[in-house]
């Protein structure tokens, strides 16, 4: 069964903070919540289906939320393609009659709580990979680094071909105003910053900062009966990128198998596509997938990036026009959510007005979880702004 067509986003908010001391996880949800209804034009009672991957859980938060008489409940964690996973989720929970109306909300405080940027230890002491990995001092960073560094070992990709990715994200970063980083950046800043984990740098990496999004996904019968015009879910692909014990190929990820799931079920090329977020943990992650997606060959990223390709609004993939990740927010490590939130934007035409891309009909949002050097989880969603 196809989704194509069978659920839209009528709802879209992101939390202004980056910095939030004050205010509690279930708060955050609460206000991004109540941020995206409104946007939708719709009330807490309309709500019969609620998806989130964060806090305490989806049912305490729904408790929290109010959100009674509820059909519908989703907690899939894949890291940070959770949140582009969930809107196809609820699309297909929609298109089988489980509901109408599902919220999808992210919420975080690792700034405020002076998390640092190493795997999430809930989960790595649960894993049953924990007592094999950890004892080496595995480190997030240092995971995309090995990944980083066997690309360019593979295929000459080089530093300051990565440091182009940053450059066109600060460019578009500038004009957000709630970025947390709006000064553009050359290539020589990139290069030229802290070596983190060699070969990425401290400005390769993604900004850790509090805060969150939510989405309104509803169908096609509650959309005709809303003044706000919906994004169309067109198409959609998922799948995990496995270690293989030990006999992993860091060159690539899942969306080499994702991007094509999505492309199909959407009916769409890769010509059609006028604007892509794509998950900035890093800089190589950016560039891997824009190859494992198809946008360009397997090897020829570096070059692709290096000829503004990724600027918007006229380069051949604008991308992240909201300084993604690496610029504007990346709320609790999840930054599947922004990715849609901008795809949503540009498709309405409410982007930035200097990196709004003229005419964009079609979206593609990818979300990258765990860590590209071990294991991961990739999801593709492809989002039109009217039936196509």
């Amino acid at each position: 069964m196809s989704i194509r067509n069978s659920a839209s986003i009528v709802g879209a908010f992101e939390h202004p903070t980056r910095e939030a001391p004050d205010k509690s996880l279930a708060q955050l949800h609460g206000e991004v919540a109540d941020g995206a209804l409104e946007d939708a034009g719709l009330s807490q009672e309309d709500v019969d289906g609620f998806i989130t991957a964060e806090g305490p859980g989806v049912i305490s938060l729904a408790d929290y939320l109010g959100l009674d008489g509820l059909s519908y409940v989703d907690s899939t964690d894949i890291g940070g393609a959770s949140y582009v996973a969930h809107v196809a989720h609820a699309a297909s929970a929609i298109a089988t009659g489980k509901c109408e109306v599902v919220l999808i909300t992210l919420a975080g405080r690792p700034r405020s709580a002076t998390e640092s940027g190493h795997p999430r230890r809930d989960y790595q002491e649960q894993a049953p990979e924990a007592g094999f990995e950890d004892v080496f001092g595995a480190s997030t960073v240092g995971m995309y680094a090995l990944a980083a560094k066997r690309h360019m070992h593979e295929y000459g990709t080089t530093p300051e071909q990565l440091a182009e990715i940053r450059v066109a994200a600060s460019e578009h970063a500038q004009y957000n105003n709630n970025a947390m980083f709006q000064d553009p950046v050359t290539v020589a800043d990139v290069v030229e910053s802290r070596l983190v984990s060699d070969p990425l740098h401290l400005l390769d990496c993604c900004v850790i900062s509090d805060g969150g999004g939510a989405l309104v996904v509803v169908s096609p019968e509650i959309e005709r009966g809303l003044d706000r015009d919906g994004v169309n879910v067109l198409g959609y692909g998922e799948s995990p990128k496995l270690h293989d014990g030990g006999n992993i190929d860091l060159t690539y990820t899942g969306a080499r198998w994702s991007g094509p799931r999505a492309f199909a079920e959407a009916g769409v090329d890769h010509d059609d596509i006028d604007y892509a977020s794509i998950y900035d943990s890093f800089t190589i992650t950016v560039l891997e997938t824009i190859e494992d997606l198809g946008f360009c060959r397997k090897g020829k990223g570096g070059e692709f990036v290096a000829e503004g390709a990724l600027k918007a609004p006229d380069g051949q993939l604008p991308f992240n026009t909201d300084g993604g990740g690496l610029c504007n927010n990346h709320p609790s490590n999840r930054g599947g959510m922004t990715k849609v939130l901008e795809a949503v934007r540009q498709l309405r035409g409410e982007a930035n007005p200097e990196v709004q891309v003229s005419g964009c009909d079609i979206a593609l949002a990818h979300g990258t979880g765990i860590s590209l050097g071990t294991r991961h989880g990739s999801a593709t969603l492809i989002l039109g702004g009217e039936a196509q």
